[in-house]
């Protein structure tokens, strides 16, 4: 067989987390597809889960391409619906190479190459561009995919693993594939439906989180573009396709502080006509405290930091190497520089208590960020922190390793309790925040407006919002209340506000 044809497709996977601020590209998968078209192959980028495709759409769609591969991206949430896919295809056409990839199959190949090798061919274990071009151009060659690194394979009765493939370090020349993209689908809702794109200007994380995945995937290998190319990128996806938005996937994008200034300059200075959202670490904002008027400046609108605990036994388990006043710190600088702050505390641990998540909910009012989320611990089986959690795990359902749904135990609590708990730990959070809309600046009120207008409306939180909405009105200031009352209608034609940065 001649392979010729690869079809790059997300499992139809939704959870109502991610889903509820707007439509999120796989920006692996550009990657990826211009990796494949730069060697010769015919690549269709295929977002069934942006798309809200079901079974029978994807079906079609696979039969129309006709492909000689499907390739899907496994994180673990998503595992079971990707399975499905694979099954599909080769239901479809049993002549179909299958290729799994991304964080779970890297870790949990050998489940899944044990229970599902009838239809899984190959894992790509790590970085695709490389790995899957090699693997397709040996399969071409009818040569021994033994050879090829990065993979694991399921051949005569037993599982083959070869040598980890090294990772790729000229970022800067990877090839894109931004024209494949279907553009419409992917917007903002929290600015008026903006078109977003998900960008990345590094790789990896230096870190050792103990419950966090990328420090495993990664090595602790830390890579990044120039600023040039970069920067470049964000202009074409602005000016050839009307992106407004571009929310960084990197890690930790700050980490080296010379090249994220060249960055924030470059902005500047070329005007770029994105704005930005981005993750970091609590540490690089208080590095960076003398610049925020930098980022405010450049398009920098929104920062998520990870105060994940609030005791300094929890950050220390979970290997944060932050202290808990450094994350109050970091979010009142972010705050001061009036950008959207964001973090999230991860709760559901074996001795979580209903009195222990509501002293969280408190700190979490103390830090004031502008949206603080309270997450169920999730036990990726790869982490380094799984072995003390697993006698606690509940279910092996990987539908709900999802940050949502408890899949942790605690000892004193059943799941359903906890799920209130959370529940409630968000109502008390943002009804407080409501509470105290009126000392935000003008731009922030109308931002947190429509981020009020999602939870409500779109989000996995939707019912335990529209309650505390109804039971916790009567608090807030008058004009607060008049404010609140406008969100039934909010973002129905009427431009929201955007941050007064150039």
């Amino acid at each position: 067989m001649t392979i010729q044809r690869v079809a790059l497709i997300t499992p139809p996977y939704h959870s109502g987390v991610v889903e509820s601020a707007g439509t999120w590209l796989n920006v692996g998968f550009v990657y990826i597809a211009g990796a494949l078209r730069a060697a010769g192959y015919e690549v269709d980028y295929y977002d069934a889960m942006s798309l809200w495709h079901k079974w029978p759409e994807i079906e079609t769609r696979i039969r129309d391409f006709n492909p000689d591969v499907v390739a899907t991206t496994s994180f673990t949430a998503s595992i079971v619906h990707a399975l499905e896919l694979t099954a599909l295809a080769k239901k479809i056409n049993p002549g179909i190479v299958t290729v799994h990839g991304n964080v779970h199959a890297t870790f949990c190949f050998e489940e899944i190459l044990k229970e599902e090798h009838d239809t899984v061919d190959f894992i790509v274990r790590g970085e695709g561009e490389v790995t899957l071009v090699s693997l397709l151009d040996c399969l071409n060659a009818g040569g021994d995919p033994a050879r090829v690194p990065g993979l694991a394979f399921h051949r005569s009765g037993a599982v083959v693993v070869t040598p980890k493939a090294p990772y790729i370090h000229d970022l800067d020349a990877l090839p894109l594939a931004w024209d494949l993209v279907e553009w419409p689908i992917y917007s903002y809702r929290a600015k008026n439906n903006a078109r977003l794109a998900i960008v990345s200007s590094s790789r990896g994380c230096m870190e050792r989180c103990s419950f966090c995945s990328q420090q495993l995937f990664w090595s602790q290998s830390w890579r990044a573009r120039s600023p040039e190319n970069f920067i470049a990128e964000l202009e074409l996806l602005h000016n050839t396709y009307g992106v407004e938005v571009a929310m960084l996937s990197d890690e930790i994008p700050t980490f080296d502080r010379e090249r994220w200034v060249r960055i924030l300059d470059l902005m500047i200075e070329r005007k770029v006509g994105v704005k930005l959202l981005l993750e970091t670490r609590v540490d690089d904002i208080l590095r960076d405290a003398d610049i925020m008027d930098k980022y405010r400046e450049a398009g920098v609108e929104h920062i998520y930091v990870g105060v994940e605990a609030g005791d300094q036994a929890t950050l220390d388990l979970f290997n944060k190497n932050t202290k808990v006043e450094q994350s109050k710190m970091a979010i009142d600088i972010i705050n001061n520089a009036d950008i959207v702050s964001e973090t999230s505390f991860v709760l559901g641990m074996p001795d979580d208590t209903p009195e222990s998540i509501a002293k969280i909910v408190e700190l979490a009012k103390h830090y004031n960020p502008d949206m603080g989320f309270f997450l169920a611990i999730a036990p990726w089986p790869y982490a380094e922190l799984y072995p003390e959690l697993e006698p606690y795990v509940a279910t092996k359902d990987y539908r709900k390793y999802n940050l949502v749904e408890p899949v942790v135990k605690p000892k004193n609590m059943t799941l359903e309790e906890l799920e209130q708990e959370l529940g409630k730990a968000s109502q008390k959070f943002f009804m407080h925040k409501f509470q105290h809309l009126h000392e935000l600046t003008p731009w922030k009120q109308e931002f947190m407006l429509s981020v009020l207008d999602l939870l409500i409306n779109h989000s996995y939180l939707a019912g335990q919002m529209k309650a505390a909405m109804k039971e916790g009105g009567k608090e807030m200031p008058l004009e607060v209340i008049e404010l609140l009352r406008s969100v039934k209608g909010h973002g129905q034609g009427t431009p929201h506000t955007l941050a007064p940065i150039p």
